[in-house]
């Protein structure tokens, strides 16, 4: 597992840092898994669940229309979607977390101190 997270970590940067989390779980992890609306960054899958994972470092990038479009690609293949903010000081504003919470979307922040060494 720590050879793969390593792996993971070269090859997608912070995308990587976050599936090996995933990994260190025991749960089995995909790439930019395409759909009609774009890739989705990370499908996890293990113990009977599904879960699309979106990661940002930042938030300004963040609208109301990519979250909308996240939701869709999760539905698309019955994922549940979580919104991983990889930054220290990550805060959503308050109308996108609100809809974030609305609509299923867990959101998750990792502060880059708390990788996995």
């Amino acid at each position: 597992a720590r050879f793969l997270i390593r792996k993971f970590e070269e090859k997608y940067g912070i995308i990587g840092k976050v599936a090996g989390r995933y990994v260190a779980a025991g749960l089995s992890v995909e790439f930019m898994h395409p759909t009609r609306y774009g890739p989705i960054q990370i499908v996890v899958r293990g113990g009977g669940k599904v879960f699309a994972v979106e990661v940002t470092e930042n938030t300004a990038k963040l609208s109301l229309d990519s979250i909308k479009v996240f939701i869709e690609k999760a539905k698309l293949i019955k994922a549940k979607p979580i919104l991983v903010l990889y930054s220290s000081n990550a805060k959503l504003p308050d109308e996108l977390y609100k809809f974030c919470i609305e609509n299923g979307v867990k959101v998750r922040v990792i502060k880059p101190s708390e990788a996995i060494a």
